[in-house]
């Protein structure tokens, strides 16, 4: 199965850290709504903790376009509970408002293209429309933390285009004009264009 935008999302279900709980947590779960899944390639390391507790500060925000967060990492769902445990100014995450899953057996992340042959992910991050279908893919390299501002600005370009039919123009943010897909109508938005 290929994880390639606007193909279905691959399945998956794995023990997952929900507050301090373990919880089996599926795609399905998240059925008629968005979500944001991310992978990250281990626990207790340096860039992810800064990745997740951001997400985790901005998840409101999330939830005011009708998003929910998952992440996902191959690590067990003890070892996401004790980094949980772990304070914030200590590298660790503190509590998080969102379900962190163990993909143990890597599956997860051999679906989603995301898997090195070392055995970790790659910072791998899809937007799952409320159709079950992916609608946004970005994959980092390691070493480089992703932008939550620009996870939500795709998001919401998405959901205008999903809204409305028009499309958004290059650095597109929510309340900016968008355009026809037409070669007449757009021209409406070109001239704007200084």
């Amino acid at each position: 199965m290929s994880a390639q935008v606007q193909s279905a999302a691959p399945d998956f279900s794995a023990t997952a850290v929900v507050d301090k709980e373990f919880k089996e947590v599926s795609l399905s779960d998240y059925k008629g709504k968005w979500l944001v899944l991310f992978f990250y390639p281990l626990d207790f390391t340096f860039v992810c903790p800064t990745e997740i507790t951001a997400f985790s500060d901005r998840v409101e925000d999330f939830t005011k376009l009708g998003a929910e967060i998952v992440g996902c990492s191959v690590d067990s769902q003890f070892s996401h509970l004790a980094w949980k445990e772990t304070p914030r100014n200590k590298g660790g995450l503190g509590d998080i408002k969102f379900p962190l899953l163990a993909d143990m057996t890597k599956k997860i992340g051999q679906d989603y293209d995301v898997l090195l042959e070392s055995g970790i992910t790659l910072r791998g991050l899809y937007i799952i429309g409320p159709e079950g279908n992916i609608r946004y893919k970005l994959v980092h390299d390691l070493g480089i933390g992703r932008n939550v501002d620009e996870v939500l600005r795709v998001l919401s370009a998405i959901q205008s285009v999903d809204e409305t039919g028009e499309v958004c123009p290059a650095g597109w943010t929510p309340g900016a004009d968008t355009m026809k897909p037409s070669p007449t109508e757009s021209q409406e938005y070109f001239a704007k264009v200084k």
